[in-house]
């Protein structure tokens, strides 16, 4: 599940929403699509995104005979299905909606969801710390709703493999509806399991090997020895955690490890600005703190990190240190 995003945080300033067509007719799927990027006339099936004049952005699933209600008055489906995106639409009552395909970071913001998501700063920020590529084997746990999951796929391409775990049935049951309605169907380079992820790499008959390890769940730290059992030598893991507290202890669980590099811990922020004739401000809507990413490199069998040259800070490990490191409060004791 999600480590924890920041309730109602969106993209922009503009109120997302989900809506789906009130219809009676049996909505067709859209066909399977590798990318998830679907070109030419609308189609019933597909969700598309409507703006207003405002800027608030509903997410509608696009059927014939449907009719997208508002309090200006409805706006039929029809009048969409078969056209091209990018055009203008006009209720009943005389609003104008833009009518666009949502791209992948609408498109995950906007989705139903059980679990909170990953956001599109933080997707962004974890394909390019984990060097995701075409090909890659990918282990992610927890699937969540399945925001990530639609990253990473499209990044591995389907010469790759992206293999989701996620303990609750809800959560995976919601994912794998995003994400086979993101791409179509159910990509044949994803596998989602439910369960634990330790427990089901030990049942493994043989162990896998994996390039990339990305974990979005409470207690990361308790991972780190069954992957890197797994996780080839240059290989990258990388958590995704909500609270100071865990980033530590996962920074000093894979330090402890030895098979890893040095931790390295980073927090994105994104900040919008606003831009009209010379009133040029940064907005008010800043998506601030979501999560932190820590992020390290499997070591080649039988070598070990380095030992850090950088002393740590007076205190760091004192009486109240309850972590991993179990010989460091010697150290920081000997500092005085």
């Amino acid at each position: 599940m999600s480590a924890g995003t920041a309730d109602g945080a969106t993209t922009d300033a503009v109120t997302d929403a989900v809506t789906d067509a009130v219809t009676t007719v049996d909505t067709p799927q859209p066909a399977p699509v590798p990318s998830g990027v679907r070109i030419g006339p609308l189609r019933a099936g597909e969700r598309i995104t409507l703006t207003d004049p405002k800027g608030r952005r509903h997410s509608v699933l696009l059927a014939e005979g449907g009719t997208f209600h508002t309090t200006k008055g409805g706006v039929s489906h029809d009048a969409l299905i078969g056209g091209p995106e990018g055009v203008v639409v006009t209720s009943v009552g005389g609003t104008a909606f833009l009518a666009l395909r949502p791209l992948l970071n609408e498109f995950t913001v906007t989705m139903p969801r059980g679990a909170a998501v990953i956001y599109p700063k933080d997707a962004a920020q974890i394909l390019m710390a984990c060097d995701v590529f075409p090909g890659a084997r990918v282990v992610e746990a927890g699937a969540g709703s399945g925001a990530l999951t639609c990253s990473l796929l499209r990044a591995v391409g389907p010469t790759g493999s992206v293999r989701s775990y996620e303990r609750r049935d809800d959560f995976a049951a919601q994912a794998r509806r995003n994400v086979e309605s993101f791409f179509g169907s159910a990509p044949e380079a994803w596998d989602l399991t439910v369960g634990d992820l330790v427990e089901q790499l030990e049942a493994e008959p043989e162990p896998r090997p994996v390039d990339r390890v990305v974990l979005d769940m409470l207690a990361p730290w308790e991972c780190v020895d069954a992957l890197a059992e797994r996780l080839v030598p240059g290989g990258v893991l990388l958590a995704y955690v909500a609270t100071t507290t865990q980033l530590a202890r996962t920074v000093e669980t894979l330090r402890v490890h030895g098979g890893f590099t040095e931790p390295e811990a980073t927090e994105t922020l994104l900040r919008a600005w606003h831009a009209e004739g010379l009133a040029v401000r940064p907005r008010h809507d800043m998506v601030g703190h979501t999560g932190f990413l820590v992020s390290a490199r499997r070591m080649a069998p039988g070598f070990t990190a380095p030992a850090r040259k950088r002393r740590p800070a007076p205190g760091a490990y004192g009486e109240d240190y309850t972590g991993p490191r179990a010989a460091a409060p010697a150290e920081g004791s000997a500092r005085g």
